[in-house]
């Protein structure tokens, strides 16, 4: 089976409290675990859509990527805004997690699904869009064409980016326009939290299935993705 939530927000110091979201963030960490744990098989799939970690440095993240890795379940990450501790592939790789796979420019395969993404960014209708956007937006896309290039060729496809897929209106950008050019089957992605989740867009949008899974939107309970 495959699982996924967006946005763990697990902090290893203790100085970033969520509940400034609202009170449904209290002790949010244990309401993911303990979902995890009832859930999750160890020969099952999670994917974990960004912003996993409030660790600045890859060596504050490894308190959580630790307990990510002892939990149940195959995981694949991928990048998200507040992902500051990210690194290289040489250095995250090097850590050693066994049950770990980390999606950037590459793919993942599970049994007849393979599994691609990036980190995506703001939409160009943003109000606070600006040159240097632009170049973040055109690598992330590039990104995007990377990670599908290097996938192998499986039954179903399914797509993992950290911000919503859409423009500000909406409307289809070149992130979901790529995935539909590429026949992708879903598309999850995260960063929407409170008045954010007004913004939610799902279904079947131009061929895709998209699905919202952060955390607080989905009461912090891991989902089954069912392709």
């Amino acid at each position: 089976m495959i699982w996924a939530i967006g946005d763990l927000h697990f902090d290893p110091i203790g100085d970033k409290p969520m509940d400034i979201f609202g009170s449904n963030w209290i002790n949010h960490k244990e309401k993911i675990i303990s979902s995890w744990e009832e859930n999750v098989k160890e020969d099952d799939l999670v994917l974990l859509v960004g912003d996993i970690s409030w660790g600045l440095k890859l060596t504050d993240a490894l308190i959580d990527l630790k307990t990510i890795n002892d939990l149940p379940g195959k995981k694949v990450i991928s990048k998200g805004n507040h992902d500051y501790w990210w690194s290289s592939m040489n250095k995250l790789n090097s850590c050693g997690f066994k049950k770990i796979h980390f999606l950037h420019n590459n793919s993942f395969s599970y049994q007849d699904v393979e599994i691609c993404g990036t980190r995506g960014w703001i939409p160009r209708d943003s109000l606070c869009f600006t040159e240097d956007d632009e170049k973040i937006y055109n690598r992330e896309i590039q990104r995007l064409k990377n990670s599908i290039e290097s996938a192998q060729n499986g039954k179903k496809k399914i797509a993992m980016i950290h911000y919503p897929p859409f423009n500000q209106s909406g409307q289809v950008n070149d992130f979901s326009n790529t995935l539909t050019e590429s026949n992708f089957d879903m598309c999850i992605y995260g960063h929407l939290h409170s008045d954010g989740h007004k913004f939610v867009k799902e279904g079947i949008i131009g061929d895709v299935l998209y699905k919202c899974v952060s955390s607080d939107y989905v009461d912090f309970k891991l989902q089954e993705i069912e392709i």
